[in-house]
């Protein structure tokens, strides 16, 4: 490792791998290094794609499964609204297959892969930064020109570099399950509670393959395990999820406070969760993390290749952040609903065509983050 990398990517979760992938195609040595030693293992995201992305990105073979078009809103009394649309809206990812075909083009593509390895120190040097690494057991270390973080919503890469930290966010606990007999459309069901999930919903998809089962909320008002138990109880009006075969599990912290102001330097810059990327109000976190990633990969290029600070200029949050007021404000509404009587008086205005109208758009609407103004295109090249 004496030679220096042009650019080491912390974290190699769908950020750092896009972003990683596409540094390599611009022609910069890159390394990508991640605690896990196995990237299909322990995956945190939900992995819900929506239109805009997949009308944006080009997925590799078997990484998504059906497309889904109907929403149904519900709460524990039984009151239902169903919002469906006729376009294909969302598509789970299979993120196991995923990760893989992603990690095996950025090998191909020349990253250097560092699974099992953890940061411990990030220092800063004229010509770019040393990074002390362990990697199972052993230490060693590493130059780079240039530092991106891709580690998640408690980014170590953030502090080091003296970028904006995430401190508003909630937790996500999901369970996906196989062999779910359900002779339905694929749907996706929302649970709108404050108990099961204070300040955002529990959710049960079935896609006509898999099912995915889970609860998010703040910290301090749930216990993620017990409220997940409870969802299951409440999801046997749907479906009979008794004969279902457990996948896996799944679970992490979600930013929900917005894009951060300041998120990137002349010494690295933040991607994904680490950037506070994810919608403050549907905490959907793929679609602005793959642009950002794009956009990430392509203004690292160019600062590297022509120290211009006018470059790293555009990766600017404010600018991100502005678009979001308005999720902002529906994130504190959305937190405010915090008694079952609330959230069922919200649902007779969900039920009223004005209020199916708010769902049509919050659901089905394109605008789930800016667009970053640089070519997007395939994730992965070679399957």
């Amino acid at each position: 490792m004496d030679r220096p990398f042009d650019v080491a990517v912390i974290g190699a979760g769908l950020a750092g791998l896009a972003t990683a992938s596409r540094l390599a195609t611009a022609g910069l040595r890159t390394a990508l290094i991640d605690r896990k030693q196995d990237l299909t293992r322990g995956i945190h995201t939900t992995g819900i794609f929506v239109r805009k992305t997949l009308a944006d990105f080009q997925f590799p073979p078997g990484s998504l499964g059906p497309p889904i078009s109907q929403v149904v809103l519900a709460t524990i009394g039984g009151r239902e609204v169903l919002v469906a649309s006729d376009k294909e809206e969302f598509r789970l990812g299979r993120m196991a297959n995923l990760y893989g075909q992603l990690l095996a083009d950025a090998e191909h593509r020349g990253v250097v892969w560092l699974p099992g390895t953890r940061l411990v120190e990030l220092a800063c040097e004229p010509s770019g930064a040393r990074l002390n690494l362990v990697r199972q057991g052993r230490q060693l270390s590493l130059r780079a020109r240039f530092v991106i973080g891709a580690d998640g919503a408690r980014s170590t890469v953030a502090a080091y570099l003296g970028l904006d930290q995430n401190h508003h966010w909630i937790v996500g606990v999901e369970e996906v399950l196989g062999g779910v007999r359900y002779d339905g459309p694929p749907r996706f069901w929302c649970l709108l509670d404050p108990v099961i999930a204070p300040g955002y919903l529990g959710w049960v998809i079935h896609d006509g393959e898999e099912v995915h089962l889970g609860v998010g909320g703040y910290g301090h008002r749930f216990v993620p395990a017990e409220c997940l138990e409870a969802l299951r109880h409440h999801a046997k009006r749907w479906l009979d999820l008794s004969a279902g075969r457990l996948i896996e599990r799944r679970g992490g912290l979600i930013p929900v406070g917005g894009v951060l102001h300041r998120i990137g330097s002349t010494r690295g810059l933040l991607v994904g969760d680490a950037a506070g990327a994810p919608s403050p109000l549907t905490a959907g976190g793929l679609d602005p993390c793959l642009r950002l990633a794009a956009l990430a990969s392509h203004l690292t290029a160019r600062w590297l290749a022509t120290n211009d600070p006018a470059e790293l200029a555009r990766y600017d949050g404010s600018r991100f952040r502005a678009r979001f007021v308005s999720r902002l404000l529906m994130r504190r509404g959305f937190n405010s609903l915090a008694s079952r009587p609330l959230v069922s008086l919200a649902m007779r205005f969900l039920a009223t065509p004005p209020g199916t109208a708010f769902a049509r758009h919050v659901f089905f609407g394109r605008g789930s983050f800016p667009d970053v103004g640089v070519p997007l295109g395939q994730l992965a090249q070679r399957a």
